[in-house]
This record gives C-alpha cells, sequence and structure tokens, in this order.
C-alpha cells in the first residue's frame, strides 16, 4: 500500500490509499478524484486522465512509452511533467506522490 495526493485546481489536497500494482488512474476513479474523466477506461485512447506529476516523483517513474508521449501532446496545456495516470502503476516509489489535476480535461 502506498498514499497519493491528488491536489486539484484550488489547491485542496485529497489523500488516497493506492494498492501496489494499481493504475493512478484506477486509484482516481475509485477515490472520486474530479478531474480525472478517464473516459476511454485506460486503453490510451483520449488523455482524459491527464495530470501533472510534482517533480520530485517524476524521476522515479519510468518514462513514458511513445504512445503515451503521442497523447500528451493532444491534451490540454501539458508541460514537461504531464502524464497519463492510466500509465502510471503504483509502487513503494510512488508512496506520498503528489498528483496535480489539471483544471479541465476538454
Amino acid at each position: 500500500m502506498s498514499e497519493v495526493v491528488f491536489v486539484d485546481s484550488a489547491g485542496r489536497e485529497t489523500r488516497v490509499s493506492a494498492e501496489n500494482g494499481e493504475t493512478l488512474m484506477a486509484v482516481a476513479v475509485r477515490s472520486g478524484i474530479d478531474g480525472i474523466v478517464a473516459q476511454c477506461g485506460g486503453a490510451l485512447a483520449c488523455g482524459t486522465c491527464h495530470c501533472y506529476i510534482d517533480q520530485r516523483h517524476l524521476d522515479l517513474l519510468p518514462p513514458p512509452s511513445e504512445e503515451e508521449a503521442d497523447m500528451i501532446e493532444f491534451v490540454m496545456e501539458p508541460k514537461a511533467n504531464s502524464r497519463l495516470s492510466c500509465q502510471l502503476l503504483m509502487s513503494a516509489a510512488t508512496d506520498g506522490m503528489r498528483v496535480i489535476v489539471p483544471d479541465s480535461q476538454h
């Protein structure tokens, strides 16, 4: 188990538990995090699970696949720390990770 901190556009934090091996998207959906829409259910087809990963943990994650990087090009306001939460697996390395949820996915 690990803890993830979701931060909304107003700066409000929501701390949730995550099982190792669970996707960040699944954690967000299960926890009712507004802003992680996840329309394609994790099929890497829509980009509506876009989020920003705090730099401290960003460097601990595997780099995005070519497919994920291509999809990130089409999200609203991509940044250097943009990731698709459907592609991130929870592990001991993600414990305490701060995830900033964008204002909009559309």
